[in-house]
């Protein structure tokens, strides 16, 4: 599998946007192998006889983003928009799992294996929790949650996030310590 390069998949995303169903076909082998390292880094702190493999995530979330009506800007854009939608998958799982345990058994995530930028080693920490505290974050600033979806979900570095949001890498670095002492404040109080 071949990946491709940012002009490539840009241009094939702007194709896409314009309603060429070929475009996005042809786009799916350039980025497929980033999306399943994606996926499998969101895995990673799962139980290890978690259902779903890397491989269902990125086909789900594959499916969801063809029926999404989404104004493609470029690379960064649309592995932020496939990386939520994986991370929604693994969501929309571990409710159904919830209801059908009635309450046990969350499902689990690890910050470790994909925060990259400060290298810190996290407690797993509940997916649902953690679902809950970016919701709280949206509420509070939309920004910010897009840039830990860039960053921790969509695997792009500093630079390429700051690029995506239009910000500074010096504001992108100061939004980074406070969404994610904010997080961890959050995912305290839900165990409490």
């Amino acid at each position: 599998m071949v990946e491709g390069t940012d002009s490539e998949i840009t241009i094939l995303l702007e194709r896409w946007r314009s309603g060429e169903k070929e475009a996005r076909d042809a786009l799916i082998p350039l980025v497929y192998r980033r999306l399943h390292q994606l996926a499998a880094g969101l895995l990673r702190g799962e139980r290890a006889n978690h259902t779903l493999s890397p491989t269902a995530v990125v086909h789900e979330a594959y499916m969801r983003l063809q029926k999404a009506n989404v104004p493609w800007q470029d690379r960064g854009h649309f592995l932020a928009v496939a990386s939520r939608e994986m991370r929604r998958v693994l969501v929309d799982h571990a409710r159904a799992r919830q209801r059908e345990k009635r309450g046990g058994d969350l499902q689990r995530v690890s910050f470790t294996s994909v925060d990259r930028v400060q290298g810190e080693e996290y407690d797993l920490v509940r997916l649902l929790d953690l679902e809950a505290a970016l919701e709280k974050l949206a509420a509070i600033d939309p920004r910010k949650t897009e840039m830990v979806d860039l960053v921790l979900f969509g695997g792009l570095t500093m630079e390429e996030a700051a690029s995506q949001l239009g910000v500074s890498v010096a504001t992108l670095n100061r939004d980074w310590r406070f969404s994610r002492a904010f997080l961890q404040h959050e995912m305290k109080e839900a165990k409490t």
